[in-house]
């Protein structure tokens, strides 16, 4: 997943904001537990998306989060024997022990599997309308060293990697590159030479890499001044939004709105407030998007 520039409220947000705004929807799904609000929160985050014009990009990290959520789903069952509600009894399974399936086992690892699906697919969001640089510019003013070594760790992987599809396709048109056969211990053979050359390159890149920054003053900089620009309407938006969504989660917590244990039986309030709850959130988190003012495209 890569950053590109949209004709969005999102993206034309500052890092503090738009970034902040993102892990606000991550915070929210680490805090709230009832399947209601979690629910809202993915319905949240893919309208997001859809504000954002990077659906796509959610989609595709959804083919790959989807199976793990529903993995981790499957496995708590067998990990966990908490509840009483015991919907099957299967007997002594090594290296388990004694094994019973208990409903409230279920529901605990359908709610976990929800909330990673929020988690991911709110840092996906992040990855795909904030940019890099940016963020990386304000983290130079807090450690530069770390903000360099993470700048030249994205860019040098894109690198890398062309250098292995390369390395890879000049061995394949090698008239010797079959003579190992076409069985699975030939292809990692075959993988092994292109990742030690690659490996190889890496290193001799590093110092090379490391001979320029020093000839640049690099290991002598200090940190870079500070320039206060004037926040946009959008900036606040996005920044009133996520502190919203941080002080709607937690106020709901503490008040006793949207409660949700699994253990040792599950029971959940479902009302009025969990339904003001819900709306509220989504309003709160969709609303920005509806200011265009300023974003052309």
């Amino acid at each position: 997943m890569t950053y590109h520039r949209q004709a969005t409220p999102l993206h034309a947000a500052r890092v503090v904001a738009g970034g902040g705004f993102c892990l606000a929807l991550v915070l929210c799904a680490v805090i709230a537990d009832h399947p209601l609000v979690l629910g809202a929160l993915l319905v949240a985050v893919l309208g997001a998306g859809v504000g954002a014009r990077c659906l796509g990009e959610l989609g595709r990290v959804l083919r790959y989060a989807l199976p793990l959520a529903l993995i981790a789903a499957a496995l708590n069952p067998l990990f966990s024997h908490q509840g009483l509600t015991v919907l099957a009894r299967l007997g002594d399974v090594p290296p388990f022990g004694q094994l019973d399936v208990t409903l409230e086992a279920l529901v605990f690892g359908a709610v976990f599997a929800l909330k990673l699906l929020v988690v991911v697919l709110a840092l996906a969001l992040l990855s795909s309308t904030v940019d890099p640089d940016e963020m990386l510019r304000v983290v130079r003013r807090v450690s530069l060293r770390s903000a360099l070594t993470a700048s030249l760790a994205t860019r040098m992987w894109t690198v890398l990697e062309r250098d292995a599809r390369r390395l890879a396709e000049a061995r394949r048109c090698r008239a010797d590159w079959r003579e190992g056969g076409a069985g699975r211990a030939a292809r990692v053979a075959a993988a092994a030479v292109v990742v030690r050359a690659v490996a190889a390159g890496a290193l001799e890149r590093a110092v090379d890499v490391a001979a320029t920054l020093e000839i640049r003053g690099y290991g002598s900089v200090r940190r870079p001044p500070r320039h206060a620009l004037p926040w946009s309407r959008h900036d606040l938006d996005f920044a009133s939004a996520g502190l919203a969504l941080v002080s709607l989660t937690v106020a709901s917590r503490l008040a006793g709105v949207g409660d949700f244990d699994t253990y040792p039986t599950v029971h959940g309030s479902v009302g009025l407030p969990e339904g003001l709850l819900v709306a509220v959130l989504l309003g709160v988190a969709l609303l920005p998007f509806t200011d265009r003012r300023g974003v052309t495209g």
